[in-house]
């Protein structure tokens, strides 16, 4: 099956050599259920990059969501995990499009968007009416009004698994700022000069 290594290889292996470097549990579920939130932002702009050999695509607004949010929290979020489970998220993000749009509708008592085959060829071939400019503020809206809870629920339910992980796989200690040996191992030494 063609697509075991392809997940072994970016999915999988990233997220052991997260768990070996001993970060803390709260903050990998952090990073993951923000970064997974972020990445189903119901606006998808793709870009292309090229690197040598290997071609990748990234939807360009969540991935460009996660990069201020990591620009924000600085030292408070893990970037690898985030951008990790930003990644994880496309399919999903794909696919909540439609479910966004219709919980927008919902909330504004918006009339109900047909989704059609001319709408889209509108949209690419940035013939956009203002009824399609209606129905992307109302995926917005019900982007907007779900994150919290997909992030709280995310967080929640991700918080003793990565304490589960990060036990079993770790190999240092819990945090870079946590020291190794405790201060009493320390002797200091004084010479006289």
């Amino acid at each position: 099956m063609i697509l075991g290594p392809w997940f072994n290889k970016k999915v999988i292996d990233p997220v052991l050599e997260i768990l070996k470097r001993g970060t803390e549990p709260k903050e990998l579920a952090f990073s993951t259920a923000l970064g997974f939130t972020l990445g189903l932002f119901p606006i998808c702009v793709e870009m292309q990059l090229d690197f040598t050999d290997e071609a990748m695509a990234l939807s360009g607004v969540p991935v460009f969501l996660c990069g201020m949010a990591i620009a924000v929290l600085k030292s408070n979020c893990h970037a690898a995990s985030m951008m990790l489970a930003n990644f994880v998220s496309t399919p999903v993000e794909l696919s909540l499009v439609v479910p966004f749009l219709r919980f927008g509708e919902t909330i504004t008592g918006g009339s109900h968007f047909p989704l059609t085959s001319d709408a889209l060829k509108k949209v690419l071939t940035g013939q956009a009416s203002q009824e399609i400019l209606i129905s992307i503020g109302h995926a917005l809206l019900g982007w907007l009004v779900a994150a919290p809870f997909i992030f709280a629920t995310l967080y929640i339910l991700l918080l003793p698994v990565f304490k589960i992980l990060v036990l079993k796989f770790n190999s240092g200690p819990l945090s870079p700022k946590l020291p190794l040996n405790s201060h009493r191992d320390l002797k200091i030494k004084v010479r006289d000069v």
